[in-house]
C-alpha cells in the first residue's frame, strides 16, 4: 500500500520574541504562533515526543509549557476535526488548546508526516496562542529546578518588545495559585459517550479525552458532568462507579468536588482519582496536600507499585500532591511510591472501595503500563 507523506513549511515562525521571568531574567528568543503576550507560572516537560497531546491537556491551563527535547514540530498536527466511533477527538487530549504559551528549543520549519494536516505554528496562531524557540530548555529547566517553578511572560511580536513594560504588566498579573481553573476547564453541561446500560460518571475537572476512551473500552457508558456537580445528581445516573479527573491548580479549589467525594466514600461507591482527582479524593479522606518545588511532567516517571514491588513507568502532569506522612491519619494506605523522590503516587483506601493514582494510567502521551488500574476499577464495580 502506497502511504502519501505530507510536508508543510512554517507560515507562522521569525517574530519578535522574549521569556521575562518575575525574578528579573530576560531570554531572547525567536516567536511563532500567535503574536501577543501570555503570563503564567513556567514549569517544564521531559517527554520526548507527544507534544499533540501534551500541549491539548487541560492541565496545563494557565502556565507557560517547555518542552525539554530540543527539536519540536517536525510531524506538525493531526486533523483535529478526526473522531473515534463515540465522537472523541482521535489525537487531541481537549477541543483547544488550554496552556498559554509554548517554549521549545528548536523549531522544525517544515513538518512532514503521513497525518500532517497543519504545522505546529499554523495551529497555534489559530489558536491564538503565542510559542518562543531558540531557548535553552535544558539550562531552563536547571533553572526551575533549583529555584521552583516561578511566574514570567512569553511575549510575541511583528515589532520590537518593550522589557520594562511587560515587566510591570506580569508584576500585576494574577499569580497560578491565586487563579480558578474549573470555569474553563470543566464542561458546562453533561455529555454522554456510548449507549450501554450500565455507567460510568467521570467528574470533569480538567478531563483528557483518553479517560473517557478508557473508561469506553472497559465496556461501560461514560457520563461527563461538570466539577461542582452534587452527590445527589451523580447519583441519579445510576453509576456502577465514578472516575475523578486530572486538572490544573490546587484541588483545595475544589471544595464541591471534595463534598461530593466524601459521599462517595461514604457511601462506598466504586471511586477511581486520576492526578487531581487522587489529591481531591486524598483531602475528602483527611489527607493533606501541597505544592511541589518544579512538579512531575513527562512520561518517563518510575512509580513502584508496594503491592507487588515492580516498577511502571508513568506518564505525569502536576504540581501539587499528597504529604506521604498525612496518610498515617487518614483513611488511605500507600499504593504506589514514586521511585526518584519517594512521594505519593497511588493510595487505596482501608475499608472502602476507593483508589487513586498520581499519575496518568491513560498515558496519551505515554506508556501504557498502567492502564491495568482501569481494570482494578473495573474489578470494584463488578464486585
Amino acid at each position: 500500500m502506497r502511504v502519501t507523506i505530507t510536508t508543510k513549511k512554517s507560515i507562522h515562525a521569525k517574530k519578535f520574541g522574549k521569556l521575562i521571568f518575575d525574578d528579573g531574567t530576560v531570554i531572547d528568543g525567536e516567536g511563532f504562533g500567535f503574536p501577543t503576550t501570555a503570563f503564567g507560572e513556567i514549569v517544564f516537560n521531559t517527554g520526548m515526543v507527544g507534544y499533540t497531546e501534551a500541549l491539548t491537556d487541560p492541565s496545563y491551563n494557565g502556565q507557560l509549557l517547555t518542552l525539554t527535547y530540543p527539536l519540536v514540530g517536525n510531524y506538525g498536527i493531526p486533523d483535529p476535526a478526526i473522531t473515534d466511533e463515540d465522537g472523541i477527538s482521535k489525537y487531541l487530549e481537549s477541543d483547544e488548546l488550554l496552556m498559554r504559551g509554548l517554549i521549545i528549543h528548536e523549531l522544525s520549519l517544515t513538518a512532514s508526516h503521513w497525518n500532517l494536516s497543519m504545522t505546529l505554528d499554523e495551529w497555534m496562531y489559530n489558536e491564538k496562542i503565542p510559542g518562543i524557540s531558540g531557548i535553552d530548555t535544558r539550562a531552563l529547566t536547571v533553572k526551575l529546578r533549583n529555584s521552583g517553578v516561578m511566574m514570567g511572560a512569553l511575549v510575541v511580536s511583528d515589532s520590537e518588545i518593550d522589557v520594562e513594560e511587560v515587566k510591570k504588566q506580569l508584576a500585576s498579573a494574577t499569580h497560578y495559585d491565586s487563579e480558578q481553573f474549573m470555569d474553563e476547564v470543566s464542561t458546562k453541561q453533561e455529555k454522554t459517550y456510548g449507549t450501554e446500560e450500565q455507567t460510568v460518571v467521570i467528574v470533569d475537572t480538567g478531563a483528557k479525552n483518553a479517560i473517557i476512551r478508557n473508561v469506553r473500552e472497559i465496556g461501560y457508558k461514560a457520563i461527563l458532568v461538570p466539577w461542582d456537580t452534587p452527590y445527589e445528581k451523580i447519583m441519579s445516573y445510576n453509576p456502577k462507579g465514578v472516575v475523578l479527573s486530572s486538572g490544573p491548580g490546587d484541588p483545595q479549589k475544589c471544595p464541591d468536588t471534595i463534598t461530593a467525594v466524601k459521599k462517595l466514600i461514604e457511601n462506598n461507591v466504586p471511586t477511581l482519582g486520576i492526578c487531581l482527582g487522587a489529591q481531591i479524593i486524598g483531602i475528602a479522606g483527611n489527607t493533606d496536600t501541597y505544592k511541589l518545588k518544579y512538579g512531575h511532567r513527562g512520561q518517563n516517571k518510575p512509580c513502584i507499585n508496594l503491592e507487588n514491588n515492580q516498577v511502571y513507568v508513568t506518564s505525569q502532569n502536576h504540581g501539587y500532591g499528597i504529604k506521604p506522612e498525612s496518610l498515617e491519619k487518614s483513611d488511605f494506605k500507600l499504593w504506589f511510591t514514586n521511585a526518584d523522590d519517594k512521594t505519593v503516587e497511588g493510595i487505596k483506601h482501608k475499608t472502602q472501595n476507593c483508589i487513586a493514582v498520581q499519575f496518568h494510567p491513560e498515558a496519551s502521551p505515554g506508556p501504557f503500563d498502567c492502564k491495568y488500574v482501569f481494570d482494578e476499577l473495573r474489578k470494584l464495580m463488578e464486585k
